[in-house]
């Protein structure tokens, strides 16, 4: 099963006046995730299920996909690293998930993925990081095909 798992783009700052889910990406983060999207796009194989946390940075950053994706409330700010591989249905799903969401959650997730211990990975924003697992049952068929940031992608 693939998982990869792509952080929200740069995003306004949060304050008394705006709520974190509302919050909505700055120009660069608009610019961010077009990028993203585009690399992701020409990576993701058509049948990716595409998960996405209901905050409205991270609704933005998926539109850049130009995918159908379906929002999902355990995805939201703060979740917990289980609900994140319990949404994606990691590792027993046959296809390909992509999770958009937010840090700490993302970092923690990789790390438990990579370790088997919930840590504070920094996931930088527009990164995806791409995990592949061969075999369900067998956490040493784990591994990391790639890590991409926004700044990498040549368009």
């Amino acid at each position: 099963m693939d998982l990869i798992l792509w952080r929200h783009a740069e995003a306004e700052a949060g304050g008394p006046d705006l709520p974190d889910m509302e919050r909505a990406l700055t120009g660069k983060g608009q610019k961010q995730a077009r990028r993203m999207g585009h690399w992701l796009n020409s990576q993701l194989p058509e049948n990716c299920r595409i998960l996405v946390s209901p905050a409205v940075r991270t609704l933005q950053t998926v539109e850049a996909l130009g995918r159908k994706f379906k929002t999902h409330p355990d995805l939201a700010p703060d979740a917990d690293p289980d609900a994140i591989l319990r949404a994606a249905n990691w590792p027993a799903g046959k296809e390909a998930v992509l999770i958009v969401g937010h840090q700490p959650t993302l970092g923690q997730t990789a790390a438990l993925l990579m370790t088997g211990q919930v840590q504070d990975w920094e996931m930088r924003k527009a990164a995806a990081w791409w995990f592949v697992q061969r075999e369900p049952g067998d956490p040493a068929s784990l591994y990391l095909k790639a890590v991409m940031s926004s700044d990498l992608v040549v368009k």
